[in-house]
């Protein structure tokens, strides 16, 4: 007889995570205690009005900012644990970041952009460029690898964003509101590659506003006044 299978432990484990920010002598409750469970290839979108704690969790996950109590366990290894140099490693190599505001480099192209964090990840000239063409090709812009965002939409930033996030190949990638500064043609066209990137077997976190954004996503978690109150999964 064989043996049964184990099931795959979470990419993201959050147990009783909280968040309290310190003003003076005024304390602020982000979050209250949270538990949290994300397998790997779910497509997962986060929503809940301004101050609901959103950009407050998204942190947390990202390793951008360290919890206030409990644990977070990232692929199964406490983050907490962690020093300052391999937190910023699991930032650069195991989470891929996409904003709003796209936070690209005005002056370099995009094919420098998107080499970015292999540079920081110490890859070769020839490893690099190499990378960065395939990812450009993904996301449709092989033909504007040279132009720079002040010369491009920004539907067209938004896509180089995404490349940059895939250059190391991470675990995660993390989208903070990745609609919100285009019209709703560029818009689709992002959403439409997040969704191609999720059949490819990629962990997407999403926070958006939008909930017809939220409704074509696998998962969604809301929450409201520092507190998941919804986690539905479709």
């Amino acid at each position: 007889m064989s043996s049964p299978t184990l099931a795959a432990a979470p990419i993201i484990a959050m147990s009783d995570v909280s968040k309290v920010y310190h003003t003076g002598r005024v304390q602020v409750q982000a979050l209250y205690p949270t538990h949290l469970s994300v397998d790997a290839g779910e497509l997962v979108a986060i929503v809940g009005p301004s101050g609901s704690g959103k950009s407050t969790l998204m942190n947390l996950i990202g390793c951008l900012d360290q919890a206030s109590g409990g644990s977070y366990a990232l692929e199964g290894r406490s983050v907490a644990s962690l020093p300052a140099d391999e937190l910023a490693d699991v930032r650069n190599r195991k989470i891929g970041f996409v904003f709003q505001n796209f936070n690209l480099l005005p002056y370099a192209t995009a094919a420098e952009n998107v080499e970015l964090p292999m540079v920081f990840a110490g890859e070769s000239a020839m490893k690099r460029k190499k990378r960065s063409a395939e990812l450009l090709e993904q996301v449709g812009l092989a033909h504007r690898s040279e132009h720079r965002p002040t010369e491009m939409s920004g539907g067209e930033m938004q896509r180089v964003a995404i490349a940059r996030a895939l250059a190391n190949q991470p675990s995660i990638l993390l989208a903070d509101e990745p609609t919100g500064n285009l019209d709703t043609a560029s818009g689709e066209e992002i959403l439409s590659l997040f969704k191609n990137l999720h059949r490819d077997g990629h962990t997407i976190l999403m926070v958006t506003h939008n909930p017809e954004i939220a409704e074509r996503t696998d998962r969604t978690i809301v929450l409201r006044d520092g507190q998941i109150i919804e986690d539905a999964r479709r």
